[in-house]
């Protein structure tokens, strides 16, 4: 360590005793010392708010990495640097790309910054950015599953997010990580649907497929009662003649076989789904048109489900990977749903440029539409087919022909003839699949066709395919009877082959033989037994335990086998016919348009179809409660509702008539407060046109909720008509202020919770007799705007006049006391230009703490200027400024003159985006310019926020961790009364007073101006001196930066 002081002396670095040293030459690595606690100078470093520090301590630690030194445990306080900063720009570009790239890093230690940040995002003011926090659950969740809780909480927020957006993303968030919260969607089923239409191709697709499932488990089937009828097609509507005849108690037992189902009704959120989602059948996306066929198939009635037909048709002139998805749930379809497609039978047709795979599902389609009345369209279109080049796809339609001939039992003779006759073909490949085929048909009747198993004994010399040669054998073996001329001749032609043989064909060979064997011993023993011993030392296993077993069984030793008195029965007995079945059967089990159904296969992350329900669960749960307040949001109707009370010309019969009227008017702000909430909009509209078949369905649900409506229109009308007498003139002052609408919640909230009683207390007659009273009624609440209240967001800090009547509405019994209230002013003057550099002008600025009018974002400041000259200043005004990125300026309006010796204040806006970087600009005069800079204190960045104790400890759970920084202090002699901590700490930082049950502790709440992020401060005061302050916000940087400057100002 000797050559330290030397290297520092060059190069400029110098250090105390027991500081660790480091050169000003990034590449020469900067780091002498040894001393091991330096990763906490470092994290120090980067937690400072200088940047001069930070840059340094970056280099310190690119310079550790180089030497091959470990800083991993360094990695989080870099990250929160380095993604932070972007995360809080003002650009939503930027703050999203730094959560997506935040995301990305798939390291665990990281996880509670990733989680902070989808918080964040999640509350973000632009749509993009809480779409890409959307995005970041899933990948959150992958990276570590314990945030389940916490993430689903984020997902319930987002889902609650109306803008179309932000949907798709969040609802596959929800199928990531909670698919099985299925009471998440309940409130925003409607909704869903209502945007589902203005939604990206890509999220219409998730929500589609997910609203599939939804609706499976809270609806009704509407296929449920179609089974009956199918099996009952007689008695299920008018009853047979048959039945008429038998007499009435026929008829109960008819009635008693078939059970009684109540007449099905589909739900109107049923209704809306499939109305919604029908449009986009004319999607330019096929994944969306195939989202929607998949929907109708798996919840329309069977009338409905034909609309899907022709768009999935369409989607046929696509690409040929398009065109293979959707034939694969064509296919699927067309066994179930056949006279969906019949209309569309030629667009199956195949044409010579389709890709083999493509041309064999085309097959698979047209044989589930054969049916007796176009197969001989389809046969002239699989004999054309049998020419193609393409033997994979000859096979297939030989396959499909021998499909149709099990199927359709009039043609069955002509396929057959038709196959018979390839068995000529040049081609050796499509005489063996005929072959196999045709051994198919034969096993239904076999006794009807000796002679084309003659014709078939006759190909064994040819044929050279395995499986065709295996399946001649099988035939003749099988049906020997009825050739056994040619049947022992085939054998003693295989038995010579029969080392040459294939293993297929060398097994049915032995079965063949024990056949004969059987049958025909007289003439086949020893050929029996030489194929047997030719087989018993076969270098195939299987062949070898085959000869073994069969010798045994019809050639018994002399102590005798049991089995062997029953060889025919085993041999030759009857065989069932082969069903010649779709591979697409029973797939449909699988969810349509997914991979799993394409594959055949569950694939890894699939959830399975849910089952129809067998009542349908409680349909009041997808209701959507509106405050009463909102709905008089639209300000004419408001005016129409409130016409009775102060209309000349209806006098007394005003308060009766508007609440005979109420029902209609309410109905009406129903109807838009749930479409403005997305989940009304159709559903109303549903409402209307389906009134008449609805009311003659006679649904329970409308009744009862008739009779709500109806109970809560008569406490009304009993509640109305006191109002209308004494809190008429409280309801005229306040019918055209901006915050009317807060009033009329207070009111109607309190007229459906509180007794009359109570309600008769709030606007008593002597209220309006005493002009002189300082009391202030909560009608009257948007009249008063205290000069001292920062009314950033709903609920902000109140004055102290209305501590009085706001104490009942608080969850805690201590009442509010004047020291709630943050001072007017924060920090004093503060020089903004020296008298010498303004030649004269003296410019200074206070923060106001009072909202600026211009926007609530901005910082209010008073500019104070003062001329000292003795000439007049002419034209002051900000020039034009140049700003960090996010921050910005509404400037004061031009001060024409400023004579000498005069004073003037004006009052300007500044956006310092939650930061407390300084907003340089320049003030000018007609002949001079200066450059000036404001930085904020922290303290300023925020305003004052009431809320009451419980709702204070509720916010600050959700902000623990690392959201969380703790300072221990001691409190001087002159700083332990509450009335010097109040002032202190309101001094320091615009926050409000939150009242607390115990006496030794302090608890203020703010949000901050640019984003709305909580901040919370808590002080817990020993008499003893001793005191410990937190601070809890979403802002980490602002809150460091504010415990150090209440710390200070608590122990000056």
């Amino acid at each position: 360590m000797s050559a330290a002081p030397a290297y520092s002396e060059d190069k400029g670095g110098s250090a105390g005793p027991g500081e660790p040293e480091y050169g000003h030459d990034p590449a020469s690595g900067g780091i002498f010392s040894s001393d091991y606690k330096r990763h906490d100078d470092l994290k120090e470093m980067l937690d400072t708010n200088k940047d001069s520090l930070k840059l340094e301590a970056m280099k310190r630690i690119v310079a550790m990495i180089a030497r091959g030194k470990n800083a991993s445990d360094l990695f989080p306080a870099v990250v929160k640097n380095v993604a932070c900063k972007n995360i809080e720009d003002p650009n939503q570009l930027i703050r999203a790309s730094a959560l997506r790239v935040l995301s990305s890093i798939r390291v665990p230690i990281i996880v509670p910054i990733m989680m902070l940040a989808i918080k964040e995002a999640a509350s973000d003011m632009s749509p993009y950015v809480r779409k890409t926090a959307a995005h970041a659950i899933p990948k959150l969740y992958s990276l570590d599953s314990d945030q389940k809780d916490q993430l689903i909480e984020v997902i319930e927020k987002l889902l609650a997010d109306k803008t179309t957006l932000v949907a798709g993303s969040v609802v596959m968030a929800f199928e990531e990580v909670c698919p099985e919260r299925i009471d998440l969607i309940h409130k925003n089923y409607r909704k869903l649907c209502n945007l589902l239409i203005d939604v990206e191709e890509w999220g219409q697709v998730v929500i589609i497929s997910m609203l599939t499932r939804y609706a499976r488990t809270q609806f009704l089937s509407p296929t449920q009662n179609e089974s009956l009828l199918e099996e009952n097609p007689e008695k299920a509507f008018y009853g047979s003649e048959e039945d008429e005849a038998k007499g009435p108690g026929s008829e109960a037992a008819a009635s008693t076989a078939l059970p009684a189902r109540k007449p099905y009704v589909m739900d109107p959120d049923h209704r809306l789904l499939l109305r919604n989602t029908k449009p986009l059948l004319q999607s330019r996306s096929a994944a969306v048109v195939m989202a929607v066929a998949q929907l109708y198939f798996h919840l329309a009635p069977k009338a409905e489900v034909g609309v899907i037909a022709k768009a999935l048709v369409r989607l046929l002139r696509s690409h040929s990977e398009v065109q293979y998805v959707v034939l694969q749930n064509v296919a699927t379809m067309s066994i179930k749903r056949r006279g969906m497609f019949e209309p569309y039978l030629k667009s199956f047709y195949i044409r010579s440029t389709d890709p083999t795979q493509i041309k064999i599902l085309k097959l698979e389609v047209l044989t589930n539409l054969a049916n007796e009345t176009n197969i001989p369209t389809v046969l002239r279109e699989f004999q054309t087919y049998i020419r193609s080049m393409d033997k994979d796809f000859v096979a297939a339609t030989i396959q499909a022909i021998g499909r149709c001939a099990t199927n359709i039992g009039r043609v069955r003779d002509t396929c057959l003839n038709g196959l018979v006759q390839l068995l000529s073909n040049r081609d050796e490949l499509v005489v063996a699949e005929s072959v196999v085929v045709i051994k198919k048909l034969l096993q239904m009747q076999p006794a009807q066709h000796g002679e084309i198993i003659k014709h078939l004994a006759k190909l064994t010399d040819n044929i050279q395919v395995p499986m065709a040669r295996a399946s001649i054998l099988w035939l003749i073996g099988e049906y020997c009877e009825h050739v056994p001329r040619i049947a022992p001749d085939v054998l003693r032609k295989m038995a010579k082959s029969f080392t040459a043989e294939e293993d297929i064909v060398k097994l049915q060979v032995i079965n063949l033989a024990a056949k004969l064997y059987l049958t025909n011993s007289k003439q086949t023993k020893l050929l029996t037994q030489y194929v047997l011993s030719l087989a018993k030392y076969d270098q195939n296993y299987d062949i070898r335990d085959r000869a073994r077993f069969t010798r045994q069984l019809i050639v018994p030793s002399e102590q005798g086998g049991a089995l062997s008195r029953h060889a025919k029965k085993l041999f030759l007995a009857p065989k069932p016919a082969p069903v010649l079945e779709s591979s697409f059967k029973d797939r449909d089990h699988f969810q349509l348009g997914s991979l799993s159904h394409l594959l055949n296969a569950k694939a890894t992350g699939y959830q399975e179809l849910p089952d129809w329900p067998e009542e349908a669960p409680d349909p009041s749960v997808r209701n959507v409660e509106v405050p009463e307040w909102t709905k008089c949001s639209n300000r004419e109707k408001r005016r129409e509702k409130e016409k009775p009370f102060y209309s000349d010309s209806e006098g007394e019969s005003g308060p009766t008539e508007s609440a005979d009227s109420d029902p209609e008017s309410e109905s009406e702000s129903d109807s838009k407060s749930s479409s403005e909430s997305g989940s009304g909009e159709s559903s109303s509209e549903s409402d209307n046109k389906d009134q008449d078949e609805d009311e003659e369905k006679g649904r329970s649900s409308e009744s009862e909720h008739g009779e709500e409506e109806g109970k809560q229109r008569n406490m009304k009308q009993r509640k109305k008509a006191p109002e209308g007498q004494e809190g008429g003139s409280s309801s005229e002052e306040g019918g055209d202020s901006s915050s009317s609408s807060e009033s009329e919640m207070t009111s109607e909230t309190e007229e459906e919770q509180v007794e009359p009683a109570s309600w008769r207390k709030k606007t008593p007659p002597s209220s309006r007799s005493a002009p002189a009273a300082k009391e202030i009624s909560l009608l009257d609440l948007e009249d008063f705007t205290p000069p001292s209240v920062q009314p950033v967001s709903p609920p902000t800090v109140v004055s102290t006049s209305l501590a009085a009547d706001l104490e009942g509405l608080t969850l805690t019994d201590s009442p509010l006391v004047p020291s709630l209230l943050s001072p007017v002013l924060g920090v004093g003057r503060q020089e903004l230009l020296h008298r010498v550099a303004g030649e004269g002008l003296v410019v200074d600025y206070t923060f106001s703490r009072q909202p600026f009018s211009g926007d609530p974002h901005m910082v209010s400041v008073h500019i104070h200027f003062s001329n000292s000259s003795d000439t007049p200043i002419k034209g002051l005004h900000v020039g034009t400024p140049k700003l960090p990125a996010g921050i910005s300026i509404q400037e004061f309006p031009e001060i024409e003159s400023l004579a000498p010796g005069e004073s003037a204040t004006a009052v300007m806006g500044i956006n310092f985006c939650d930061s407390t970087q300084a907003a340089n600009f320049q003030l000018c005069t007609q002949t001079r310019q200066f450059y000036v800079s404001i930085q904020p204190p922290v303290g300023e960045l925020m305003a004052p926020l009431f809320m009451s104790e419980n709702e204070f400890k509720k916010e600050q759970g959700k902000l623990s961790g690392m959201n969380e920084i703790t300072e221990k202090l001691t409190l001087p002699d002159t700083c332990r009364s509450d009335h010097v901590v109040v002032q202190k700490v309101t001094a320091t930082a615009n926050l409000g007073r939150v009242p607390c049950g115990t006496s030794d502790e302090y608890r203020f709440a703010g949000r901050t101006l640019t984003s709305g992020s909580l901040v919370l401060l808590t002080l817990d005061a020993q008499p003893t001196g001793a005191a410990q302050l937190t601070v809890n916000s979403e802002k980490m940087v602002i809150g460091t930066m504010l415990v150090k400057d209440v710390v200070q100002a608590l122990t000056q």
